[in-house]
């Protein structure tokens, strides 16, 4: 095969990866327009009043001739005495105390799995595999009578406790942490008189960033999307989260005298402003993903 190619044209064997990269972009160029597709039309949704969004002329993947979007906005955050902005600091309270505190726990508990020794560590581990293959809509109802006993339900601590937990982010850092951090690191840091706290925390730690970035990042976001824990968990509209307090203006809207039209064109727009801060979460914590990928071949 090699004694064949050389003899084929230059120009020959040179278009083949050509092609093969046309292809490629090609493919890549489709999956992009499928994701961005549904932002896209909620972007667009969003700058329509009422009237348009149902009965425009200019299509529903298209702006309409009234660019309504900075109105939508001031209508949705003055809507009922201002119930989204309320919502929306709720989720963000969920997320980001969820997130933090689900990470900090994977990871030391994963570091803790990886790096030592203990009885019934491989047992315990397995029971940890067992729980990620749990899906979490089934833990909801066990969750709210562990919650109802303990007379928890109904406030914030509902909703922020169960998101501590994370058994795939524990997985995730004992699987990262066996192989960015060499044993003969840790022992090189502890020869030189350094204790466990500080080998963790400055040898251990900063080569362990782009994983603790991807727990945090999807913790964040299962916090954020979570819609059946805070719905079992909160009877009180002021606790909810976006995602049920969106819910809620859709069965208003989807009743007879729930608000009609009006109502369904800020649900729209609150859907879009939703995930504004997922976007800037992403954006923000690249470049130290980015960064940490790189760090370990520094050292």
């Amino acid at each position: 095969m090699s004694a064949l190619t050389t003899h084929l044209p230059a120009a020959t064997r040179l278009s083949r990866p050509r092609r093969r990269n046309v292809v490629a972009h090609a493919f890549l160029g489709v999956l992009v327009l499928y994701f961005l597709a549904p932002i896209w039309w909620l972007f667009v949704a969003s700058t329509k009043d009422a009237q348009g969004l149902f009965a425009g002329s200019s299509g529903a993947m298209w702006f309409d001739k009234n660019f309504n979007l900075i109105a939508n906005i001031q209508e949705l955050f003055a809507y009922n005495g201002g119930e989204y902005v309320q919502w929306l600091g709720n989720s963000l309270l969920y997320a980001v105390s969820g997130g933090l505190g689900a990470t900090a726990i994977s990871v030391l508990a994963g570091y803790g799995f990886a790096k030592y020794k203990f009885r019934g560590r491989n047992l315990t581990f397995a029971l940890l595999l067992g729980a990620v293959m749990v899906p979490m809509t089934a833990l909801v109802i066990p969750t709210f009578i562990l919650m109802s006993n303990l007379r928890m339900t109904d406030t914030v601590w509902a909703v922020i406790l169960p998101s501590l937990l994370s058994p795939f982010g524990v997985y995730l850092m004992r699987v990262y942490t066996a192989e960015a951090v060499p044993d003969e690191l840790l022992d090189a840091a502890r020869v030189d008189g350094a204790g466990e706290l500080r080998t963790f925390f400055q040898v251990s730690l900063p080569l362990l960033r782009p994983a603790l970035v991807t727990v945090l990042l999807l913790s964040v976001v299962g916090t954020w999307n979570n819609y059946f824990l805070p719905l079992a968990m909160l009877s009180t509209e002021r606790l909810y989260p976006l995602t049920v307090g969106i819910g809620l203006w859709e069965q208003l809207a989807s009743s007879n005298n729930g608000g009609g039209h009006s109502l369904w064109s800020l649900i729209v727009v609150g859907s879009f402003i939703s995930i504004i801060p997922l976007v800037v979460a992403f954006l923000t914590l690249q470049k130290y993903w980015q960064g940490g990928l790189s760090l370990g071949s520094l050292k």
